[in-house]
């Protein structure tokens, strides 16, 4: 048994008023106490100035390896490249200190059918994503069309051990010749891949850029909607009803806010936002309107996709929601408890409670009155391993 002490203590949804004593036995958490109990004969504990849990990142493509081009080289890249570049991104999160994921957009399966075997973060994975032919991220190998075909293509992805559906619900800027305004599916193909997947014990959550996309997706009902950022020919555009039945009906939405300070998207990324009437500030703004209307945010940053989305910026994506007007309870709740929640997680990680992993974040001051602190982790254990970290 091990014990990691910390006199400031947040539990995943409040701060432990008498900080906490965590106890650690094989890969779980046995004890939560105050920090003054006396821990066990026996027990060596460590002692940091905060403690946390591992933070989780709601959405990741663990197949993309932050280049310039990290999600147009599928065509080229070997299996054995390919699992190189998932290890490498995993101990990218968990230097962060990231001990969960949930990938949403792999090639042909390997996030999904990878071996655990107990050396990177815990991930929830959703295998290709569905999207239309030729549609965004076509290349992952998940284009379907019609009714049939797409309740056919959630069937396979339970039957593979898929975690979460994710379907593309508009075009996205890394993908030419997708339109972000528009549908990439029909309402009632949406609601057959929603009706499926729950039959199926999966949630679902959709890619969705364009106002009519968002829309359609709360029609369909969809657990989740990923970025949300309702554009509109004149830039970002969130009506009242709409943030109304967003709020109302709890879906999880991911801004994925959070990026390398200083690098900007790829110009061609600009440029098709500019197209539009939107860029980064303006999501921003956006995220923002969505906070103050009660829509449930949840932390991810799209890791692996390009330079200024790199793996491991939980952390950024935190403190930018602080900046957009979530009070940091909260936003240290959407990366932790809340996360766990979105992403099925519950059970396993996300809280500072006994029978949970033991996933812990150490950092070196009070993160509810500076989330940058998690910018600067001192100690990160992942299912009880203690994590080496660089520097």
């Amino acid at each position: 048994m091990r014990g990691y002490r910390a006199r400031i203590a947040f539990d995943g949804t409040h701060r432990l008023p008498g900080g906490a004593l965590i106890l650690v036995e094989n890969h779980t958490i046995v004890a939560v106490e105050s920090a003054d109990f006396p821990p066990p004969g026996g027990c060596t504990v460590v002692e940091h100035p905060a403690v946390l849990p591992g933070l989780i990142d709601s959405h990741v493509h663990l197949c993309g390896d932050s280049s310039p081009s990290a999600l147009d080289q599928f065509a080229d890249v070997t299996a054995e490249r390919l699992q190189d570049i998932i290890t490498t991104a995993e101990q990218q999160h968990l230097q962060a200190g990231v001990t969960a994921v949930r990938d949403l957009g792999d090639l042909r399966w390997a996030v999904v059918e990878r071996p655990r075997n107990g050396s990177g973060p815990t991930v929830v994975a959703a295998g290709p994503p569905l999207t239309s032919p030729g549609g965004h991220c076509w290349s992952m190998g998940g284009e379907v069309a019609g009714v049939d075909e797409v309740r056919r293509a959630v069937r396979e992805r339970a039957e593979r051990g898929a975690d979460v559906v994710k379907i593309m619900a508009s075009g996205g800027v890394l993908t030419p010749g997708t339109d972000l305004l528009a549908c990439q599916f029909s309402l009632e193909e949406m609601r057959a891949v929603v009706d499926e997947a729950h039959r199926h014990g999966l949630p679902v959550t959709a890619h969705a850029h364009g106002l009519p996309a968002v829309r359609r997706s709360v029609e369909a009902g969809v657990d989740g909607i990923e970025h949300c950022s309702c554009l509109t020919a004149g830039g970002p555009h969130l009506p009242t009803d709409l943030a109304v039945r967003l709020a109302t009906a709890g879906t999880y939405v991911c801004p994925t806010l959070g990026g390398v300070p200083g690098v900007d998207p790829p110009p061609f990324v600009q440029a098709r936002l500019a197209a539009v009437g939107a860029d980064i500030d303006k999501h921003r703004a956006h995220s923002a309107e969505m906070q103050r209307a009660g829509v449930t945010l949840i932390a991810g940053t799209d890791a692996g996709i390009s330079p200024g989305k790199r793996h491991g910026l939980v952390p950024m994506a935190v403190a930018d929601l602080v900046a957009v007007g979530m009070p940091p309870s909260q936003a240290l709740a959407s990366a932790t408890g809340l996360a766990a929640r979105a992403c099925g997680l519950q059970g396993r990680t996300g809280r500072l409670a006994v029978g949970l992993d033991a996933d812990l974040l150490m950092v070196d001051a009070d993160p509810l009155a500076d989330v940058t602190t998690l910018q600067r982790p001192r100690a990160v254990v992942s299912r009880g391993r203690d994590v080496v970290l660089a520097g």
